[in-house]
């Protein structure tokens, strides 16, 4: 890992009591001690947002009741004081205000996906990205792996040749129960359209599973035919969908998600097959990359060797034999964004296409993948171009 002449200053805007993601991103962004949160915006409730500050030792000056109020007062601070990006960990519907408000202020952002509520919002936010020059990330976290980091080598490099079939699923049984009826937080604004968007289980896991086979393969995805379903009585946003794929090289895809599989708990497997190999990937076992020739045994690629890319050496922090997961795949995303950051600070900023995580297009291409979804499953299951 690289180091800088100073840390960088991040603010948070949610995250707060009863939320998850928002203590992710506190623990990812100080995993590489490059990064020190300073301020935060961190509920609605200005109380919630007062006790979270205090238990994370923050100036009572710079926990703020609105998130309007933070952009203007961190702008209005001296430049060796005020914040150099913001974290944006709340419901989708208020992550473009948000992102807007701090990119006007002349702010950096991280994002939680789905980018935005709306795809509309999505074109908006990638024009403004765009106008203002700033660094902009999503938080597609299983980027940040180095297994899969060494996947998208070996697709990119043409060492696997041409793909053919892609399968992709993701499975859990979080939304089994109505937890939204019960008081948990993180279940009712997920199955609520008017906080979620149109999409509910593809947006919460389909758009990860979308970015994650065309990050590794680097062949997009031109056209899909889906089904959704809800199972559960008073929801409305799907829980389970299923669609076929059409690739741009000529390769054809299964993409299968569920938030009400029984027995799953975090289910996400990658698996594609091409002319010269084949590789699997699954989440709850992510140290280890399947490697796949005709006529020769299968390999087990171990994270932490020798014999792996750079890329993907780039991002490995320990030894092999100790485990690296989930928090450091979100890390290994916010080391990206501060060397992005940081030649934005020395008036060298990079391009769009060096950024070394998900970016704004990403985002766009997430809720292109949601409208697309919705419009073929309403249409009854025909086929669209995406």
């Amino acid at each position: 890992m690289s180091s800088w002449r100073r840390k960088l200053r991040m603010g948070m805007i949610g995250g707060g009591q009863g939320a998850f993601i928002g203590g992710v991103h506190r623990i990812a962004a100080a995993l590489d001690q490059q990064i020190e949160l300073v301020a935060g915006c961190f509920s609605r409730d200005t109380e919630n947002t007062r006790i979270t500050g205090e238990q994370l030792h923050l100036s009572a000056a710079r926990c703020y009741a609105t998130y309007e109020d933070m952009a203007a007062a961190e702008a209005n601070l001296p430049e060796d004081e005020r914040i150099d990006f913001v974290s944006i960990v709340t419901p989708n519907v208020s992550h473009f205000p948000i992102a807007k408000t701090f990119l006007d202020a002349g702010f950096h952002i991280i994002c939680d996906k789905p980018m935005t509520y709306t795809l509309e919002e999505a074109k908006s936010l990638a024009n403004l990205v765009e106008k203002t020059g700033l660094v902009f990330a999503v938080t597609y976290n299983y980027t940040g792996h180095p297994l899969i980091r060494h996947a998208r080598h070996l697709f990119r490099s043409g060492e696997m040749g041409i793909v053919r079939k892609v399968v992709v699923e993701y499975f859990q049984d979080f939304l089994m129960v109505p937890h939204e009826k019960l008081g948990q937080k993180q279940a009712a604004w997920r199955v609520d359209p008017a906080q979620s968007g149109i999409g509910g289980t593809m947006g919460d896991i389909g758009t990860h599973s979308v970015n994650l086979v065309e990050y590794v393969t680097g062949d997009s995805i031109t056209a899909l035919c889906a089904d959704k379903s809800t199972f559960l009585p008073d929801r409305t946003l799907d829980e389970d969908v299923n669609a076929l794929l059409r690739f741009k090289g000529g390769g054809k895809g299964v993409l299968t998600v569920s938030q009400v599989a029984t027995g799953e708990e975090n289910g996400l497997i990658l698996r594609v097959y091409a002319s010269e190999g084949a590789v699997k990937w699954a989440h709850e076992n992510p140290n280890y990359l399947e490697l796949y020739r005709y006529g020769e045994p299968r390999q087990t690629l171990g994270r932490g060797q020798g014999y792996l890319s750079e890329s993907a050496a780039a991002c490995t922090r320990i030894p092999p034999g100790h485990p690296e997961g989930y928090l450091e795949g979100f890390a290994t995303i916010y080391v990206g964004v501060v060397e992005a950051i940081q030649r934005h600070i020395d008036g060298n900023p990079m391009k769009t296409e060096e950024y070394n995580f998900p970016t704004v297009y990403d985002g766009l291409r997430g809720m292109e993948f949601i409208y697309k979804t919705v419009e073929s499953c309403n249409n009854g299951s025909t086929w669209v171009n995406l």
